[in-house]
């Protein structure tokens, strides 16, 4: 499952009032399906669900959401068209190379997580230089999960923990961020959201959606619009999450 974006300018909405801000994870899946049922080119899906992206960016910060995880590129995903690939690729590098400034003058961060060494050395550059130039934002931190395994990363974590003696859930968590480039402290996921129709994981954050809130829709990425995602987070906040305790409500 992957989706990219293009060069686009943030509508800048004032901030609700929520009080405990929270980490939103997508799988922006159906981009190739959209395209197909209409006759087009799977590329051509893609560039549709870059609209997608800027829409939710533009207006997630107003909904109390401070981190926001997106499913790009799995590394089961190297098994598509090679022509396919490589046009993701290349929408990567030209979204990068653009939209640093945007991300500075916004207060939001931008970082990819995942394996880098399969990725091109271009992309590579791209990657590292649009992350040091946005590490200061604090409205909002963008997560691009980019040929990212869960699996794989628990797994090194496992190598990484060696012979350490009762180790801390925490310091596990830690050791899975650090796997594949990502946060030493990345925040567990409170709402999963998959669009598509599908109604799995697929390999995504694993360890860090342990206790999150699933929702799924049957709309194609492309399709998936604000009011979808609000409609998300109402039922979020909505549900009871009690986190193996007992129910509040009762």
């Amino acid at each position: 499952m992957f989706s990219l974006f293009l060069p686009g300018d943030f509508a800048m909405q004032s901030d609700c009032d929520y009080k405990e801000p929270f980490h939103v994870a997508i799988i922006m899946d159906g981009n190739g399906r959209w395209a197909t049922r209409r006759g087009l080119p799977r590329t051509a899906g893609h560039s549709a669900g870059v609209a997608t992206v800027r829409r939710l960016i533009e207006a997630i910060p107003a909904m109390g959401v401070s981190t926001l995880t997106l499913f790009a590129f799995s590394s089961d995903n190297w098994r598509r068209p090679a022509d396919e690939v490589g046009a993701l690729m290349v929408l990567l590098r030209t979204y990068l190379r653009s939209e640093a400034r945007r991300f500075i003058e916004n207060d939001m961060r931008l970082s990819v997580i995942g394996r880098r060494d399969r990725l091109p050395a271009g992309l590579v550059r791209q990657i590292e230089e649009v992350e040091h130039a946005t590490a200061s934002g604090r409205r909002l931190h963008v997560r691009v999960a980019l040929d990212y395994s869960s699996r794989d990363a628990i797994l090194q974590a496992a190598v990484q923990l060696g012979s350490v003696d009762k180790p801390s859930r925490e310091h596990f968590g830690k050791l899975v961020s650090k796997a594949r480039e990502g946060d030493a402290a990345s925040p567990e996921v409170d709402l999963l959201i998959r669009t598509g129709g599908e109604k799995r994981l697929s390999d995504f954050l694993l360890w860090e959606s342990a206790y999150a809130e699933l929702w799924f829709s049957e709309k194609m990425w492309p399709d998936f619009g604000t009011e979808d995602l609000q409609a998300s987070i109402a039922e979020f906040r909505r549900r009871d999450r009690r986190f193996g305790g007992l129910s509040n409500v009762a």
